[in-house]
């Protein structure tokens, strides 16, 4: 099996760096600091110092590996001329809850090696938590090994997901689905930061985890941390990607199913 741990230990280094200049400006961003790309999608001086930060290094540190991050392009080589491997980058994920110093925020990077993840490394920053994989070597929180939650039905489960924010012709679907759960599971919760949703999946402390119009840099890490820790990622129709399909659903394994049946609404929906 090939180790990818000079990798995972290069992504924990630049995401702590990164996240050193990100705890100290939470909740300092003044009008004049940040941009708007489109409706509530917000980038601050600090997203753009912080990508400045990750993907120097990386790119230092593996110069023939390819960039895709969040903030413009940065590297716009296909992944097949980078020797099969691509960063993915959020530098900030969670940009709105930062900016008013709510927590979560998050670093999220991610390895992968032509069509599959192969390094996952989520920095919630609010906390100063750690959450690392290399595939084939299980998930590690701050140096402990950590792993999905056992619970069997959704009427047990407590569940995170994500609102529309930026286009808002899907909202009655979402309100449907979300009608739906609330009636079955245990409850719900809305943090504002898919990395971190995915992280605590795959920790253990969400039985289950869905949302759609996510990039591939929201939920890339993410993706491996589950699956590492034993659960399941799929989309809501089950086929396509769901790193780059715009639609995940990520649970402890035991619940997936159940948890589908209240999704149809949103099937196909990717905003």
């Amino acid at each position: 099996m090939v180790s990818y741990e000079k990798e995972r230990d290069a992504a924990v280094h630049a995401a702590r760096e990164a996240g050193k200049l990100i705890l100290s400006m939470a909740g300092k961003i003044r009008s004049g600091d940040f941009r708007t790309k489109g409706v509530n999608d917000l980038v601050t001086d600090v997203d753009i110092q912080a990508q400045n930060i990750i993907t120097e290094y990386l790119s230092q540190v593996f110069p023939d590996y390819a960039v895709l991050a969040e903030e413009d392009v940065v590297d716009d080589r296909g992944i097949e001329a980078a020797a099969g491997f691509r960063w993915i980058v959020d530098p900030i994920d969670g940009t709105t809850n930062f900016m008013h110093g709510v927590p979560p925020f998050a670093v999220s990077i991610g390895l992968q090696k032509n069509d599959e993840m192969v390094v996952g490394v989520v920095l919630d920053v609010s906390r100063n938590e750690l959450f690392s994989a290399v595939r084939g070597g299980g998930l590690q929180i701050d140096g402990s090994v950590g792993h999905v939650s056992k619970t069997k039905s959704l009427g047990d489960s407590l569940l995170t997901t994500g609102f529309p924010y930026r286009r808002f012709k899907d909202v009655d679907a979402y309100l449907a689905v979300l009608r739906s759960i609330i009636l079955e599971a245990r409850g719900v919760r809305r943090p504002g930061s898919a990395s971190v949703d995915l992280a605590y999946v795959a920790a253990g402390r969400f039985d289950g985890f869905y949302e759609t119009g996510l990039a591939p840099w929201d939920v890339a890490a993410g993706v491996l941390l589950v699956e590492e820790a034993g659960g399941k990622v799929t989309t809501m129709s089950t086929s396509g990607d769901p790193i780059f399909g715009r639609q995940i659903v990520a649970t402890n394994g035991q619940i997936h199913g159940e948890l589908l049946t209240h999704l149809g609404p949103l099937n196909g929906v990717t905003s």
